[in-house]
């Protein structure tokens, strides 16, 4: 729960725990026969750490990834039993500090592997370890040359103990793009080298590919927070985050005077504006500003969808409410940024973004409510 009162502060960030329980719920069901785990790096997505993943372990959520260690060590505090994967994979001379919070290091290098087996061999028990593959991201990971000699080091597979091989997919999002059945084939040919070792392909957008991608664990991320996973259509999943702006005034613009900086917008009529207390400080992406290619952005204004107008400043935003009936509308009025009636991937697709930045990108001087999650 944040510690700012709603009264003090220019905008309010609710996150519903039970929509992102239900969300995981799905999820795990479309997973078919594989587990379900959960991304929570970048502090869940923006969201919270903490809260999100005790939301997502009352669910039933036992693997988690993150992407820094220092995550891995802040969620551990937090669930003492859960199984905790660095995507990072190891920091150089950092192997006692996985160890110490029972991290498992998604190795990307023969360098990171070749330093976890040294630090194992020097302890009674071997700490866990995962393969990270890449299988036509090229982004990190085990090249596939280096993955099969690996694969090939009976001695050094002792040592890494390795308890998952994993891949990413690049496509995911767009099911017919060819470069996802490519991935697909690569990772199954090179998971046969270590078949008793469990394997994970699939994001979000992957778990709807079908069940030849899921294989023995699944990795939602946006998807939990609301996020559509299947771009070209309904969104599946529930909204788990809504952004409110608190009305701050209401200003009355005659025809032709204009809005905000640089003058971008001119009054086409008489107009009554809502000042929001929620600018690019608080991560709203100036973008959003009336000037946006694909027109005007939109908010939820008492049952209706009105334009944001002007430039999005640091600390307030701009609405035209001149359709909204006066009774309606007036200073301490909360606004919908994004929710459940605009939804957050809309509003970033207005900026020329995408919903994951627009979530990770917002600010600490919210209010900020947690509703639901209780068991």
């Amino acid at each position: 729960m944040s510690t700012i009162d709603p009264n003090l502060a220019g905008a309010m960030l609710t996150i519903d725990l039970d929509a992102l329980k239900a969300n995981y719920n799905l999820l795990a069901q479309k997973s078919g026969t594989a587990k379900a785990g959960a991304a929570v790096k970048g502090e869940a997505y923006g969201l919270g750490l903490a809260p999100v993943a005790k939301a997502l372990w009352q669910a039933g959520c036992r693997t988690f990834f993150v992407a820094r260690p220092n995550e891995g060590a802040e969620l551990r505090a937090q669930l003492p039993q859960a199984e905790i994967i660095v995507l990072d994979g190891l920091h150089a001379g950092q192997a006692p500090f996985y160890a110490a919070h029972e991290l498992r290091p998604a190795l990307i290098s023969l360098d990171e592997a070749d330093e976890w087996a040294t630090f194992n061999r020097a302890r009674s028990r071997a700490a866990p370890s995962v393969l990270h593959v890449d299988s036509g991201i090229n982004r990190m990971g085990l090249s596939q040359s280096d993955f099969t000699r690996i694969a090939d080091d009976a001695e050094l597979l002792r040592a890494l103990n390795i308890t998952l091989v994993m891949s990413h997919l690049a496509c995911s999002d767009d099911p017919k793009h060819p470069l996802n059945q490519q991935q697909r084939n690569c990772f199954s040919r090179l998971r046969k080298m270590l078949p008793n070792i469990p394997a994970s392909l699939c994001n979000s957008s992957g778990i709807f590919l079908g069940k030849s991608y899921h294989h023995d664990l699944t990795r939602p991320g946006v998807a939990l927070y609301g996020g559509n996973p299947l771009p070209s259509k309904k969104n599946p999943m529930k909204t788990v985050a809504t952004l409110l702006g608190r009305v701050m005034q209401i200003r009355e613009v005659p025809k032709g005077e204009t809005v905000g900086y640089s003058a971008t917008w001119k009054a086409p009529r008489a107009s009554r504006i809502a000042l929001l207390g929620a600018g690019y400080r608080d991560g709203i992406p100036r973008k959003l500003s009336s000037t946006a290619k694909n027109g005007p952005a939109q908010v939820w204004v008492a049952g209706q969808r009105c334009p944001i107008v002007g430039r999005v400043s640091m600390d307030m935003m701009a609405v035209d409410v001149t359709d909204v009936p006066v009774a309606k509308v007036h200073r301490g009025t909360w606004v919908e940024i994004f929710g459940p009636n605009i939804s957050v991937d809309e509003s970033a697709a207005r900026a020329g973004t995408i919903s994951y930045e627009l979530l990770t990108r917002l600010g600490n001087r919210y209010a900020r409510r947690y509703v639901g999650g209780s068991e």
